[in-house]
């Protein structure tokens, strides 16, 4: 099992390095899934238990100049290890004007990703800074545990407002109450609000647009044949939405959002190579 990558491109680092800041606030320790295309990152709080989960995948053409793996066998050509992405995120944060950064699977005293980042230096010679991260390799066996999950068949499907716009309101309320609810409809209108014994506050949001979804298997979701004016909603943890709202650094091209009537809110950002998914269950 080798793995090895290097980033020369000073805006493609950089660029990397927020999505890694993106998933550290979503995610105190996550799963890397590495394949020879792609890297993802996961986040897998079981549903049952009111965690929330992300899928994060970007393409590694789009960062890496340089980028060799070899998984744990020839037909399971992946690799699958669990890290703290605060760690690596802080390891990238020290090469924001570096000459190159790589990054190597190594194994001295347990298992470690190496970042060693190359800063440009006065003198012939470059100096070198290295951090290892330590990380748990995830056995074959659990990788099932870790398959991307299923688009839920939803009742809505709408194109979230600008995303500093909505940070801005679920922060006032956050003060308010601890739960949110998301409401939606196909008429292209989305409500935030919250109710407590004392007070309610409802911030309206009009014209977002509805996607054109068809379900994988070619049939609409069960948002086919909906009256386009009646809402579906979900009450969700505000802190959750928060997280997520406040720790976008990589500015989607697109935001939307998938509600299923009273169980889950399912959050899609895309942002050209790379693409962010997260669900919040509902609460009851």
């Amino acid at each position: 099992m080798r793995f090895r990558a290097k980033i020369v491109d000073l805006a493609c680092l950089n660029h990397f390095s927020r999505i890694i800041n993106t998933v550290a606030k979503l995610a105190k320790t996550c799963i890397l899934r590495l394949t020879v295309c792609k890297l993802y990152f996961i986040l897998s709080d079981k549903v049952a238990n009111g965690g929330a989960s992300m899928w994060c995948e970007l393409s590694q053409g789009n960062f890496f100049d340089e980028f060799q793996m070899e998984g744990v066998a020839a037909e399971h050509n992946e690799i699958y290890l669990e890290f703290v992405p605060e760690n690596l995120w802080r390891a990238l944060k020290t090469a924001q004007n570096a000459k190159a950064v790589k990054i190597k699977l190594t194994n001295k005293h347990c298992p470690c990703l190496r970042v060693a980042v190359e800063l440009p230096s006065l003198s012939s010679s470059s100096r070198i800074v290295t951090h290892d991260i330590p990380v748990g390799v995830i056995p074959r066996r659990m990788w099932n545990d870790f398959r991307e999950p299923s688009v839920p068949d939803f009742d809505v499907s709408i194109y979230l407002p600008v995303l500093k716009t909505m940070k801005s309101v679920v922060e006032r309320m956050k003060n308010l109450s601890n739960f949110i609810v998301i409401e939606a409809n196909l008429s292209g209108e989305m409500n935030l609000k919250i109710e407590t014994d004392l007070v309610s506050v409802t911030t309206h949001f009009k014209d977002l647009g509805n996607p054109p979804w068809a379900s994988e298997d070619g049939c609409q979701s069960s948002a086919q044949g909906r009256d386009l004016e009646s809402m579906a909603e979900a009450c969700i943890d505000i802190k959750k939405l928060l997280q997520l709202l406040a720790g976008q650094q990589v500015n989607p091209t697109k935001a939307l959002c998938n509600i299923v009537h009273k169980r889950i809110v399912h959050f899609i950002l895309l942002h050209e190579e790379v693409s962010l998914q997260y669900f919040i269950p509902a609460v009851a």
